[in-house]
């Protein structure tokens, strides 16, 4: 039997034309896309023409094609719009999402592929009014009662969760903050209670979830940090939580930004300012740190001065209490400071800046101290100041064998595969068989 003639894909044609996006283009985007997300794919400009002409992509390469296409176009594109089969999303409630994604957080043998999940970058930003009361018809067959001492029970395992962070890594921390939510907070969720009680619950499970997109974000599964700071946006939305949301948003801008999309982190970051409650000085500080980071990626000097300057007038204000915002302190400001000059072209003030960040820090902040070095070292090197670099990344590994973090894994690759060149170098030859004995442990 003859097969049946596919038909051309107008929709994807309608795309590119409407983009001006070429063959070649598209697929240079897809396949640096399935890197992002742990998918090898060597696509050309012929695969796009068989897409055109109607053929489809295997399924594990369709949201990278999706996903290309959204940042080309700077607006979020699906696979079934571009006429596609997409798996059929499962109407759930808030409180089921979020059960069901720490549940498979849980599981080892799917963690893998939900760090491989997809980070969106063209994500439209939730309006707060969109998300406020949307907890709805998720309390039916209740038999579990909270009170006041259970809100408190989630505030507590969100401290406690947050000093392992930093004393251990995300990589020990997060599976404990997974359990926690399908075990506790979630049932938590569906009891019944008072009616302010149930709105405390909420937030207070709302800034658990932003913790643990945060861990996420910090291990490199940026899909899945995603994920749980969209579920956190609507556990504050239904609590009317406006600092939990804004602290989400801002969240999700860091991670924008990190991962280089400086526009979107801005957006992110001003939606966040907007959004906020009236702000006491370590809120304002902690957004206008944030703003004027993004802004320095996008090259607007003026608006990046102007924000850090009201971040450190702001700070300057607050009182000694750090808990209620996330901890923004002289070490955050820092670390914003660095990054600022760094993007506006000042690198030896932000190494400088980046030093500040560290001795200001907590001791006990062990991952972030771990972090701070890795990019002290990694500018110092592009700088081309290599030994003082090797001297940076010495201590850096010094604090690494003791911590679980990805990101600090990251650093540690980076170490490895930049030091053969430099072997003459004083210290080099030794740092990098160092880095390689550590690398063995880290993965025995």
């Amino acid at each position: 039997m003859a097969r049946r003639p596919r038909t051309p894909n107008a929709t994807l044609a309608d795309l590119m034309r409407t983009g001006g996006i070429g063959n070649a283009q598209l697929a240079r985007r897809v396949n640096a896309v399935g890197r992002e997300l742990g998918v090898t794919l060597h696509y050309d400009k012929t695969s796009v023409s068989h897409w055109l002409a109607g053929s489809t992509p295997k399924p594990e390469a369709r949201p990278a094609v999706a996903e290309a296409l959204s940042r080309l176009l700077g607006r979020p594109v699906t696979c079934v719009e571009i006429g596609w089969e997409s798996p059929p999303d499962e109407q759930h409630d808030v409180v089921a999402g979020v059960i069901d994604l720490s549940r498979a957080d849980m599981d080892p043998s799917r963690r893998g592929a939900l760090k491989a999940g997809m980070y969106a970058a063209t994500l439209a930003v939730p309006r707060f009014e969109d998300v406020a009361g949307r907890l709805e018809a998720v309390t039916a067959g209740r038999t579990l009662h909270i009170g006041q001492s259970d809100v408190e029970t989630v505030r507590t395992m969100t401290d406690k969760i947050a000093d392992i962070l930093d004393q251990v890594g995300a990589g020990h921390a997060r599976p404990m903050a997974a359990a926690f939510l399908v075990n506790t907070a979630g049932p938590y969720l569906r009891a019944s209670g008072t009616e302010r009680v149930q709105q405390d619950m909420r937030a207070a499970v709302a800034d658990f979830v932003y913790l643990t997109g945060w861990m996420a974000m910090y291990e490199n599964a940026q899909g899945l940090g995603q994920k749980y700071y969209l579920k956190a946006l609507d556990l504050a939305g239904a609590a009317e939580d406006h600092v939990t949301y804004c602290r989400t948003l801002r969240g999700m801008s860091l991670q924008s930004t990190h991962l280089g999309h400086g526009a979107k982190g801005l957006e992110l970051a001003d939606a966040a300012a907007e959004a906020a409650p009236a702000a006491g000085p370590r809120l304002s500080a902690f957004l206008r740190g944030q703003q004027a980071a993004a802004a320095a990626m996008t090259g607007a000097r003026h608006t990046a001065v102007t924000r850090l300057r009201e971040a450190e007038t702001a700070l300057a204000r607050a009182d000694d209490r750090r808990d209620a915002v996330g901890g923004y302190d002289q070490a955050a400001y820092f670390f914003h400071e660095a990054h600022v000059q760094w993007h506006l072209g000042d690198q030896e003030e932000s190494i400088k800046a980046l030093r500040r960040s560290n001795a200001a820090r907590n001791p006990l902040e062990r991952q972030g101290r771990l972090h701070c070095l890795g990019v002290i070292a990694e500018r110092q090197f592009r700088m081309r100041h290599v030994e003082a670099a090797c001297k940076t990344w010495n201590t850096f590994l010094d604090e690494h064998v003791t911590i679980s973090s990805a990101r600090g894994d990251e650093h540690l690759k980076t170490i490895i595969k930049a030091l053969p060149a430099y072997r003459n170098v004083r210290g080099a030859a030794e740092l990098e068989e160092r880095a390689l004995h550590v690398a063995a442990l880290k993965t025995a």
